[in-house]
C-alpha cells in the first residue's frame, strides 16, 4: 500500500513524512491558482531534501505544453496531471499518474491512475465510483479525497487501493502539514492494510 503525502511546502515537513514511513511526497508546480504552488526552486529543494529512497512526484494542472516541459525537467520520479496530454509527451523515465473523477473512463495510457475529485478541497471520495474504477483499471489505482487519519482506515478496507493519497486532511492550514496527523494517518493506512491481508 503506498503511501502519498501530498501539497507539501517546506523541506521540514517532507522529511518528517519520509521520517513517518510515506512511500511518496508531493509538491504542486505550475498551477498558480493552488495555494500550495511551489516555484521550481522550492520544488528541487523538497525533492533534494528526501533523498532518493522516497518517490518525488509533481502534481500539475497546467495545460500548457511549455509548462509540461518545464516540470518534466525537474525530473521527478511521476507527474500527476489532470489535462490529457498524451503519455508520449512524458520521458518514459518519469511515470504518469492521471486524475480521474466520477463520470470520467478509466485511462489506460497511464502509469497509474488517481481517484480525486476533491483536488486539494477535502472533499471526501465517491466510494462506488472508486471501487468500480479498481475492479476495470489496468494499472495500479490510488485513492484520494477527504481522506483523515480517521477514515483512511475504512477508505482502505472498502476500496482496496493500490495506494492513498492525502494532503489538507493532515494540514494546520494550506500547505502547512500537522506532524502529529501524518503519523496518525500512516498508522491508520498500515493497520488497515494488516486486517485487509490477514483476511485475503
Amino acid at each position: 500500500m503506498r503511501i502519498k503525502i501530498c501539497g507539501i511546502t517546506t523541506k521540514e515537513d517532507a522529511k518528517v513524512a519520509v521520517a513517518a514511513g510515506a512511500d511518496a511526497v508531493g509538491v504542486i508546480s505550475h498551477s498558480p491558482e493552488s495555494r500550495r504552488n511551489l516555484s521550481d526552486t522550492g520544488v528541487k529543494e523538497i525533492f533534494s531534501a528526501v533523498g532518493t529512497d522516497c518517490i518525488c512526484a509533481i502534481v500539475t494542472h497546467t495545460a500548457d505544453l511549455d509548462e509540461l516541459r518545464a516540470v518534466c525537467a525537474l525530473h521527478p520520479n511521476e507527474i500527476q496531471i489532470t489535462h490529457p496530454f498524451p503519455r508520449s509527451l512524458v520521458p518514459r523515465s518519469i511515470r504518469v499518474v492521471r486524475v480521474i473523477s466520477p463520470g470520467m473512463p478509466v485511462p489506460d495510457d497511464c502509469d497509474a491512475v488517481i481517484v480525486d475529485a476533491s483536488m486539494g478541497k477535502g472533499k471526501r471520495y465517491n466510494s462506488e465510483y472508486s471501487v468500480l474504477v479498481r475492479k476495470q483499471a489496468k494499472v495500479p489505482v490510488y485513492l484520494a479525497g477527504g481522506l483523515t487519519p480517521e477514515n483512511v482506515g475504512e477508505a482502505v478496507r472498502s476500496v482496496r487501493p493500490d495506494g492513498v493519497d492525502v494532503a489538507t486532511g493532515i494540514e494546520i492550514s494550506p500547505g502547512i502539514k500537522d506532524h502529529t496527523k501524518i503519523h496518525a494517518f500512516i498508522r491508520a493506512v498500515k493497520a488497515a492494510e494488516g486486517f485487509q491481508k490477514k483476511y485475503e
